[in-house]
């Protein structure tokens, strides 16, 4: 195992963003609609239903935006490296277009919502580019800009792409942005509570029915509602649907102090190893980040190893320093490349998700929203059937198969401090930490989910599920869905020598 690499390990949001603080469900309350999750898209969807009349409770299980939204690059972008290419190719030219225009009009918003709503978020206006370092890659990004110029997309074709270290071109969008995204979000929240709509926090939804009304419950209270949107990144509650739709991709950020000023362009690699990077001043600091290392999280690897080679490109490629923070994400990646929204599934009348938002959630996760919200209003939306989430998959071998752990060991053979391993105990699979005082716990490593078994990650002292990428602490508590059901306590082995 790799050693820990430099830097707090917090993103730059995070650790740059005041702590909200909004009550805890402790009653039953009625509005039109329950939003299940506080992040981007749950957020997004509460305030424009509120703003078209509607009446919103916004429960989110830790605090608004510290889910995926929190751990983000910062980019509202409709350049996605090679998404129109790939759509195209997938669904057909108007389904590319249909894309483009949703994360178009999604970033339009987020520059609405931030005047409208006077949110402090460091919003600004860059360029994105996606960049070529070989000729394979070179005659892939001419490639996409011209589709993305016929669909009516901001595209160019370049070769100076303004990066420190020599590229041979790129597809280059105008007019797009960055945003500090949690100071974002957390601006949504304030929109939204009040006047008869809320945000509660440390509210995890324990389960929801359908019906009229719709009833979302939490251990303290419930929701009675017209609707139910499921915003949790991976939905919980529709007995693995999306599960099977979806696979869970993990990925890790650097950021590291930087002497210059923030450039006015945001960048992705074509070449892999993929590199994105962006740079930011954050309260009169400047930050480069660095992001990339990206894997299914059914992938056994060395986190540590990751965070390690992002350092060295920032230092090496972009000249920066000491790294300040490194965060790790986790995103829902649909099956056949289109986000999900809509129903939960056709049985559903009332409950409806967004999910599978490919890692771009800054804009994907808006323009669901927006659908939503129109679809719940009665209105049309021009992007409602590409998003479709009760749609056909077409491409079910995109789907990361079910993965059958190894058997836990019959005999402990040993856990160093700072450690953890799933080990058998009296016949039960248990997931067994040492902290580095040598203190001792153990807790059940059956994912409550739908019953994978956790493995440890070292790099960030978590039980972490690669069938469907739920996340636990060392005590078994949920820090990423779809779980929402804690790890049991267990008993602990009686020698570990």
């Amino acid at each position: 195992m790799s050693e820990q690499p430099a830097g707090k390990f917090a993103s730059l949001w995070a650790a740059t963003s005041a702590s909200t603080r909004y009550d805890a469900l402790d009653e039953v309350i009625d509005v039109d609609v329950a939003v299940i999750g506080g992040g981007i898209a749950g957020l997004t969807a509460a305030l424009a239903l509120k703003q078209a009349g509607q009446t919103v409770a916004v429960l989110e299980a830790a605090r608004v935006g510290t889910g995926v939204t929190g751990n983000t690059t910062g980019k509202v972008t409709s350049l996605h490296r090679l998404a129109y290419t790939e759509l195209a190719g997938r669904h057909g030219t108007e389904a590319a277009g249909l894309y483009g225009q949703a994360n178009e009009a999604a970033i339009e918003h987020v520059a609405g919502t931030v005047g409208a709503e006077r949110i402090d978020c460091g919003f600004r206006r860059v360029s994105n580019y996606t960049y070529a370092e070989s000729e394979d890659a070179l005659a892939l990004v001419r490639k996409e800009a011209a589709l993305a110029g016929r669909l009516g997309l901001p595209a160019s074709f370049t070769t100076d792409v303004p990066l420190t270290f020599a590229v041979m071109g790129g597809v280059r969008f105008d007019n797009q942005a960055q945003i500090h995204a949690l100071r974002y979000v957390q601006g949504l929240a304030r929109a939204v509570d009040g006047d008869g709509s809320f945000v509660f926090e440390d509210s995890p939804a324990t389960g929801f029915r359908d019906g009229t009304p719709a009833v979302v419950d939490t251990e303290r209270g419930s929701v009675r509602a017209k609707e139910i949107i499921v915003a949790t990144n991976m939905p919980f509650g529709d007995n693995g649907f999306f599960a099977e739709r979806c696979y869970a991709h993990r990925s890790y950020i650097v950021a590291a102090r930087s002497g210059a000023a923030p450039l006015d362009s945001t960048f992705v690699s074509v070449d892999e190893p993929m590199r994105s990077i962006l740079t930011t001043d954050v309260d009169g600091v400047s930050y480069v980040l660095a992001g990339g290392e990206g894997h299914p999280a059914s992938e056994q690897v060395d986190s540590a190893q990751r965070f390690g080679r992002l350092a060295a490109f920032a230092r090496d490629r972009l000249g920066a320093g000491e790294i300040a923070f490194r965060w790790s994400t986790q995103d829902a990646m649909p099956a056949d490349g289109l986000p999900y929204v809509g129903r939960l599934s056709p049985d559903f009348r009332h409950v409806h998700v967004i999910t599978g938002l490919r890692k771009w959630g800054l804009t994907n996760g808006t323009a669901a929203a927006l659908i939503l919200r129109d679809l719940l209003c009665g209105r049309t939306n021009p992007w409602a059937a590409l998003f479709d989430s009760t749609r056909a998959v077409r491409a079910q071998g995109a789907v990361q198969p079910k993965v059958t752990p190894p058997k836990a060991p019959a005999v402990p053979s040993g856990i160093a401090p700072g450690q953890g391993r799933v080990v058998d105990v009296e016949g039960a699979k248990t997931a067994v930490y040492v902290s580095p005082a040598g203190a001792v716990s153990a807790v059940s490593a059956v994912c409550t989910h739908l019953g994978c078994t956790v493995e440890f990650n070292a790099a960030e002292v978590t039980w972490d599920c690669p069938c469907h990428g739920s996340r636990f602490s060392t005590d078994g508590t949920v820090i990423q869905g779809p779980a929402t059901r804690n790890l049991a306590a267990s008993p602990a082995p009686a020698d570990l020598s």
